[in-house]
């Protein structure tokens, strides 16, 4: 007597999250202070426009809001938008603040990219933006009440 083949199984549905473009923003819950909110991407990928070869990067992000902060599934989508894309790192990186600066209008904003390596070469790409007149107040030194 032939054997039936057990059922095949569905993988769960998984919510609806498509890669976007579209970053979304909140009105900032302290607007008159100064603070700064950290995001760490450690898994970005894109292709290199020349080659088709895959580039991967770490983002480090730090932004000092004015009115609004971004919303962090979106800043998620967002960064899940490249993976089907050619981009220079230096382009890459250099949209990524114009775009989130286009967004939220922060005070200030750092991005840092680590780009692996790839042809024996590690590139690290650096990109900063200030809102005009905006100067972060001088740092605080603690040294003096170690514990």
């Amino acid at each position: 007597m032939p054997r039936k083949a057990p059922p095949q199984r569905q993988a769960p549905a998984l919510p609806p999250s498509a890669p976007s473009k579209d970053l979304q923003a909140f009105p900032n819950p302290q607007p008159g202070r100064d603070y700064v909110i950290r995001f760490d991407v450690p898994e970005f990928t894109c292709h290199c426009p020349l080659t088709g070869q895959p580039d991967f990067a770490h983002f480090r992000i730090e932004i000092v809001p004015d009115a609004y902060c971004v919303e962090t599934k979106s800043l998620k989508q967002y960064f899940w938008s490249y993976r089907n894309e050619g981009a220079f790192h230096e382009k890459v990186t250099n949209t990524i603040v114009d775009d989130i600066v286009k967004a939220i209008r922060p005070r200030f904003i750092r991005i840092h990219a680590d780009w692996f390596v790839r042809g024996g070469i590690r590139t690290f790409v650096t990109v900063e933006h200030r809102k005009k007149g905006w100067k972060p107040l001088p740092p605080v030194d603690l040294s003096g009440f170690a514990s």
